[in-house]
This record gives C-alpha cells, structure tokens and sequence, in this order.
C-alpha cells in the first residue's frame, strides 16, 4: 500500500481565491497561452493529487501542422533553451536581491554593505585600534588564539 503525500492544507476554496488574485498566476496562465481560471484548476489539480504526472504530447512535425501549429525549427528551439538560460524568458522566482532592504538613503552616512563603486573604504584614525582589528582578523577573531 502506498503512503498517500499530504494535500492542500487550506480549504481549496481559499487556494483557489489566492490563485485567482495571484499576479503571478495571472502572468504564468498568460504565458502559457491558458485562460486564468483553467490554468488555476490545473494547477489545484496537480496539488489535491501529489502523484499525479504531468502530461507531455509529442507531435510529429507533421501532425502539428496538420493541426493548425508551425512547428518551430531546431534553431528555434535551440533559442528558446539559451534565453531560457539567461533568464531572458521572465520566468524566474522574485528578486530578492531587489527587495529594498539594500537601499538605505545615501543622507543616513552608514556604509554601503554592496560595496558601491567609488565607495571609500572606511579607515580608523586610531592607530591602536586599526593595529587592534588587525590583529582579530589574523587569529581569526576576537578571543581566538
């Protein structure tokens, strides 16, 4: 007997509401040449049945011509796998590196933790306690040996 995965631990109800409102769904369907609500039962579908494989149809170039579809070229293809590498398709995750904890008003006088270019390094004017802090960096910091 197989053990069954966990499902949906929200009513599916609320899944589906929050899918609906979803911009990124709304995007992902669009790119997918699917209608918002289609694409949002498919994608609930696939999460009330864990084990459940995707469907994959392969057609013969002839097959799909005979559907109504040109089907595209190897080079075509290969195209799509490179900008699909690059990143060049709109299809990756959030930026977190843009989410806004990294922009601080340059009026604040903190350094920048990016390194900004033209970025002075900060040096101490204490001579005791630069030779201090090079110390701590050699024995690999602060009560270290």
């Amino acid at each position: 007997m197989s053990q069954q995965k966990p499902r949906l631990k929200k009513p599916v109800e609320k899944v589906r509401a929050e899918l609906l409102a979803d911009a990124d769904t709304r995007r992902i369907a669009k790119s997918v040449g699917m209608e918002l609500e289609a694409y949002v039962e498919l994608v609930l579908d696939y999460a009330q049945n864990p084990d459940k494989q995707p469907v994959l149809q392969v057609a013969s170039d002839e097959e799909l011509r005979a559907a109504g579809y040109e089907p595209p070229t190897p080079e075509e293809v290969g195209n799509f796998f490179v900008a699909g590498a690059r990143g060049e398709l709109g299809l990756e995750g959030p930026r977190f590196d843009k989410s806004g904890f990294d922009s601080a008003p340059a009026s604040t006088g903190k350094p920048s933790l990016q390194g900004d270019e033209g970025q002075k390094p900060l040096v101490s004017d204490n001579p005791e306690k630069r030779q201090e802090l090079l110390n701590q960096v050699r024995k690999g910091g602060p009560g270290r040996i």
